[in-house]
């Protein structure tokens, strides 16, 4: 399936039915069986009894256009559909819709934070041509929010480090990350999460890849670095234990949704 061509005005008209990506609360509509799950095809979400509190244009995914649409709190899902959260729907909807429904749920959340305006307090409207909220009092435009983060693997020859956040199930353990502060490069704020949360200095660091993280409105920027100097000493709040690892000698680890697995994986790979 080809990638999502993005997309903000909505065609005047569509001959063919469209992707609905509805959001009631954090939870995605989807046509679902034992194993697979399936966006709704339909020209219009009152096609299966749902009426839209916001409705957006994302582009066009192939032949289909897409929309993304927020229900009301108290709609019940369709027969034959169900509403669902998106981490549960991984790996049971094809990579390319799980994108598009990540930057889906992104759109909405925001819409339902941005009715007012954050300056004056007036209420807010859509911009005509682009992804924005305007004031009609003061003018300001507030855009879609995304909030960068930095996640690192460090190295130490064969081993590297993970670590267990306070909020991680008991025998989980992945990399370190945190979100980049006003001023900072990535690269600065690489090396002052790893030194905040395990006491650590930190080279060499590289980027790796990115993934946008719906959870609710992140970019995950991923690098790796390599162990300067310093024994690791634990915060204590945010994280509760860490340790230098091997690829025998390996903890449960994170979700392959997860960028943080794909730069775990990749070093288990060099060195297996």
């Amino acid at each position: 399936m080809p990638s999502l061509i993005p997309g903000v005005i909505s065609p005047s008209s569509s001959p063919r039915p469209s992707l609905f990506f509805a959001f009631h609360n954090d939870r995605l509509l989807v046509e679902a069986d034992r194993s697979t799950a399936r966006i709704p095809c339909i020209r219009e979400l009152a096609e299966v009894g749902l009426e839209p509190v916001s409705q957006h244009y994302l582009g066009r995914l192939g032949q289909r256009h897409c929309f993304a649409a927020d229900v009301a709190r108290k709609a019940k899902a369709p027969d034959g559909m169900i509403f669902q959260g998106l981490r549960r729907l991984f790996g049971s909807l094809e990579e390319e819709l799980f994108q598009v429904a990540g930057r889906a749920f992104q759109i909405v959340d925001w819409e339902r934070t941005h009715q007012f305006c954050g300056r004056c307090g007036k209420p807010t409207r859509h911009h005509d041509t682009d992804r924005a909220r305007e004031c009609a009092a003061c003018g300001l435009l507030s855009f879609p929010r995304v909030s960068p983060a930095v996640i690192c693997l460090v190295e130490r020859g064969r081993e590297f480090l993970l670590a267990r956040n306070a909020r991680f199930p008991k025998s989980r353990y992945s990399i370190l990350a945190g979100f980049v502060e006003p001023g900072e490069t990535l690269e600065e704020a690489v090396a002052r999460e790893i030194r905040e949360e395990v006491g650590i200095e930190v080279g060499n660091i590289r980027y790796f890849g990115s993934q946008p993280w719906p959870f609710p409105h992140s970019l995950m920027v991923g690098f790796t670095a390599r162990h300067e100097s310093g024994e690791i000493r634990v915060d204590g709040e945010e994280i509760v234990d860490a340790g230098w690892y091997s690829p025998e000698n390996l903890p449960e680890l994170p979700d392959s949704i997860s960028i943080s697995r794909q730069i775990i994986d990749s070093f288990l790979g060099r060195h297996r």
